[in-house]
């Protein structure tokens, strides 16, 4: 290089970003410097591009969860409304369904149908029409119209409206002669079963027919069970699936599967993996728990694989998994499951001191034979507080004053000796009673 170039990219690289040599400067110089700008703004603007990405995905994520939340609180909602018009609780059955139908949310349409159902039950009938119709409006493609159309057709005979109904016999006779069936012969009143879960009887002697055809192990039966599952109103698909589930040979855990590929409700196949753990599929249900890719049913198949006592499956997801939302998940199965070895181990060892706080606290909540060493020695050697804190307060839930007292006489912290001693005065157990005494005593 010349010495006018050495000179030329010297000074360029002197220049401080947005710069501008004055007039005098070469036009290599010139150059220089504003490429170097140029691709300074560039930098800069990607940077903020790749920021705001950032934030509108953490914005989505968040939106997302908050949205399953919020299905998972009108879901419960929806269930106690449904107990409550089991019991004939009308007023509180319609409170429940309220939030469920303002939400917009997974049974909304289910929640119009029963709103219907509870106002004729209380002699409300222009709103229970009110409702009906609002549910063909809002759901025109819900699998709750038939059940509406045929309640619409009873609350306006009700109030005198003229209407042609086919004669349907006395309820309690026919809820009488289904039972009869359960005892007999399933098979032989298979047409009529048939016919009856597509008719516009009331839900109650329908869900007694599916409950009479479940009985039957024959490929018919079988067939109608999930036809029903596949297409009947949301609530008796549901009993369907359970069914399934309750009656778990191969051929119904593959009619399962079938419908948990075929379906993208998620609330559906909510209830396909709890009926695998019901059939013990212990295979289908750890392929969800490692392959699903929605959050919430990968949680689901985790908490069933609690439930069946999967100890070895949830300690080898549990190393592999990077999320500490389904790491939670996984130590909360491993508590049902009453995996106290493996809680013990992570209790100690994890590196994530709010996932080593789950493990404490967990542990809290099982036996004392199996897990009160174990939360005295996480207190003495972790050195985080809050996990102290936790093996503490799961000490205190046990009402293991023995070991709190063998904690306490060694503390040396006084305000942690303090948080111990609260415990204790409130705990009625001898250990705790006679340290109460021998501190008085000093």
């Amino acid at each position: 290089m010349t010495v006018w170039g050495i000179l030329s990219v010297t000074v360029a690289t002197a220049l401080l970003p947005g710069e501008v040599p004055g007039p005098a400067w070469p036009a290599a110089a010139v150059a220089a410097v504003e490429d170097r700008d140029a691709q300074a703004r560039d930098d800069e603007r990607r940077a903020r591009d790749e920021e705001q990405r950032s934030r509108e995905e953490e914005q989505r994520a968040r939106e997302v969860e908050q949205r399953a939340r919020e299905d998972e609180r009108r879901a419960r909602d929806y269930e106690r409304a449904r107990r409550a018009i089991d019991e004939g609780q009308w007023a509180q059955a319609l409170e429940r369904l309220q939030p469920v139908i303002e939400a917009a949310v997974a049974r909304a349409d289910a929640a119009l149908y029963w709103r219907a159902y509870a106002l004729d039950k209380i002699g409300q009938r222009a709103e229970a029409l009110t409702s009906i119709a609002e549910l063909g409006k809002t759901y025109p493609k819900s699998r709750w119209l038939g059940d509406a159309r045929a309640l619409e057709v009873q609350v306006r005979q009700r109030v005198g409206q003229p209407v042609t109904l086919d004669a349907a016999g006395d309820e309690e006779l026919k809820l009488l002669a289904l039972n009869a069936l359960q005892f007999q012969s399933p098979e032989q009143a298979l047409p009529m079963l048939r016919q009856l879960l597509a008719s516009s009887q009331s839900l109650k002697l329908r869900e007694r027919a599916l409950f009479v055809l479940a009985q039957s192990r024959s490929p018919e039966a079988r067939a109608v069970l999930a036809e029903v599952a596949r297409q009947g109103n949301p609530d008796l698909a549901r009993k369907a699936i359970d069914y399934l589930g309750v009656h778990g040979s191969s051929e119904n855990r593959e009619l399962l599967a079938e419908l948990y590929k075929s379906t993208s409700e998620v609330d559906v196949k909510r209830r396909i993996l709890r009926a695998y753990m019901v059939s013990g599929d212990r295979a289908r249900v750890l392929a969800a728990a490692t392959g699903e890719t929605v959050p919430e049913l990968r949680k689901e198949a985790v908490r069933q694989l609690g439930v069946m006592g999967a100890h070895d499956e949830l300690y080898t997801m549990y190393q592999r998994e990077t999320t500490v939302e389904v790491k939670r998940e996984i130590l909360q199965a491993m508590f049902v499951g009453g995996n106290s070895t493996r809680l013990i181990e992570l209790a100690k060892s994890e590196p994530n001191a709010d996932l080593r706080r789950v493990a404490v606290r967990n542990l809290g909540l099982m036996r004392t034979s199996s897990t009160g060493a174990a939360l005295v020695d996480i207190y003495t050697t972790q050195k985080d507080a809050p996990v102290r804190q936790a093996a503490i307060e799961g000490l205190f839930v046990q009402n293991n004053a023995e070991a709190l007292v063998q904690i306490a006489r060694k503390e040396t912290d006084p305000a942690m000796k303090r948080a111990i001693v609260t415990k204790l005065s409130v705990m009625k157990n001898p250990a705790a009673t006679a340290y109460m005494l021998e501190i008085l005593g000093k």
